[in-house]
């Protein structure tokens, strides 16, 4: 039996509150729901099934918050992977308002469960997306307009280039959107709070414990290498790691590496002097920076991507570069952590959340939006199970195709695709 991998060598790992190691699950269990994944999307899920009642093991193959919940950028943004007007094209206007709004909910749950199981993970508010060309400012201001008068969303701030940089010290964006009720947080000590709050609630977690298969029928079961669990419900949120158990689920997505580096300790007046109101910001590339300050003052600095499962050849020195591109006043700063991880993208960028059974559910395709979404999407399954599967319904209703070129080519086609918006990405 292979022990758990250790979480990945960041600065969240190193900063992070401790958590008890939990078991393997060892033998034959019985619940009311089996979650797979002990990430963002499966703990939700769990807390909102456990707070109705039900009993709920948790099989997690690594660590909790071994994936992509532990890792990210921390980025607290309302909205999903792609922009809502995609959603209004798949799903017409109605319907999009009505996702909007509950992403909004999504963003709000964060502050609700922070609050009800006091969980310390640094959330801080504001966020700014971040224009650097001429056209990307236009972009922002009808961005704007379409989220206030479609979509009632009167929060946004735009800033010019002089209103910015009172707040931000670099001379690379020409414009910002601000939002004041997104933000940012410590993605790891989050989802370690929502573990400890399922685990006050009676759920278990089992840590180690890789799902080999997956027995759909009138009860599903989930096998590990040494045990399993039968359960009136299941529930699958391995998303980028949930790799060939389902295929049919993995056609629709497609893991994508992110990175992201820490400094040195800065000290705080030297990083207040480049983000003063700790705000996180992502600029509007397709291929996009982001970073915020941590709580020790070290920079943030994430981006790049690929689309293997090695990292970038001297990805320190490139993503150093790109921080510096941003701050130059950083280029004598030294790194003190670089790492990466993947995110799950669907192919129209849209949450991809429903059935795969009467009870056999699944949430992935959160495509760079998780840290609000996997809150959502547990919520909604939760209910969909609880016997109130509307807004389930509404969201399986998104159409999502297969990534084109099947196991062995799907990625270099992907590659391919991608060359263009990289292209785009320079154009004026």
């Amino acid at each position: 039996m292979t022990a758990a991998a250790a979480h990945a060598p960041s600065w969240y790992a190193a900063s992070a509150s401790e958590f008890a190691a939990q078991p393997r699950l060892q033998g034959d269990e019985q619940a009311d729901v089996v979650v797979l994944g002990a990430g963002l999307t499966g703990l939700s899920t769990a807390i909102e099934l456990a707070e109705r009642g039900y009993k709920v093991i948790v099989l997690e193959a690594q660590r909790v918050g071994w994936g992509a919940s532990g890792r990210s950028g921390g980025q607290l943004i309302f909205g999903y992977g792609c922009d809502i007007s995609k959603i209004a094209e798949l799903l017409g206007k109605e319907d999009a308002r009505r996702l909007f709004d509950w992403s909004l909910e999504g963003v709000d749950l964060i502050a609700e469960r922070i609050a009800k199981y006091g969980i310390e993970c640094d959330l801080r508010r504001g966020h700014a997306h971040a224009a650097i060309k001429p056209r990307q400012v236009e972009e922002l201001k009808a961005w704007q307009d379409e989220l206030s008068g479609q979509y009632g969303y009167q929060g946004l701030q735009f800033w010019n280039q002089e209103r910015l940089q009172q707040n931000l010290a670099t001379e690379r964006y020409r414009a910002l959107l601000f939002d004041p009720r997104s933000g940012h947080l410590h993605p790891l000590d989050y989802t370690l709070g929502l573990a400890r709050a399922a685990l006050a609630l009676g759920v278990r977690i089992y840590e180690g414990s890789a799902v080999t298969a997956v027995d759909p029928g009138a009860e599903v079961r989930f096998r590990t290498a040494e045990g399993s669990v039968r359960a009136g419900f299941g529930v699958l949120g391995g998303n980028a790691w949930l790799d060939a158990l389902v295929p049919e689920l993995e056609r629709k997505i497609m893991p994508v590496g992110t990175y992201i580096c820490a400094t040195e300790v800065l000290g705080e007046q030297r990083a207040r002097g480049l983000i003063a109101n700790d705000m996180a910001v992502a600029d509007t590339n397709f291929v996009l920076d982001y970073f915020r300050l941590s709580r020790d003052h070290r920079m943030l600095f994430g981006g790049r991507v690929s689309y293997s499962k090695l990292p970038p050849p001297g990805l320190g020195a490139r993503m150093r570069q790109r921080m510096v591109d941003v701050f130059p006043q950083l280029g004598d700063v030294r790194l003190g952590y670089v790492w990466g991880g993947y995110v799950d993208i669907t192919m129209n960028r849209a949450p991809h959340w429903g059935r795969l059974q009467p009870n056999l559910y699944y949430a992935q395709g959160f495509s760079g939006h998780g840290i609000a979404a996997t809150g959502l999407a547990g919520r909604v399954i939760a209910e969909a199970i609880a016997g109130q599967a509307e807004r389930l319904d509404l969201f399986a209703r998104i159409p999502h195709r297969d990534f084109p070129g099947g196991k062995l080519m799907r990625t270099p086609a992907l590659v391919l695709a991608m060359l263009w918006f990289r292209m785009k990405d320079h154009l004026p």
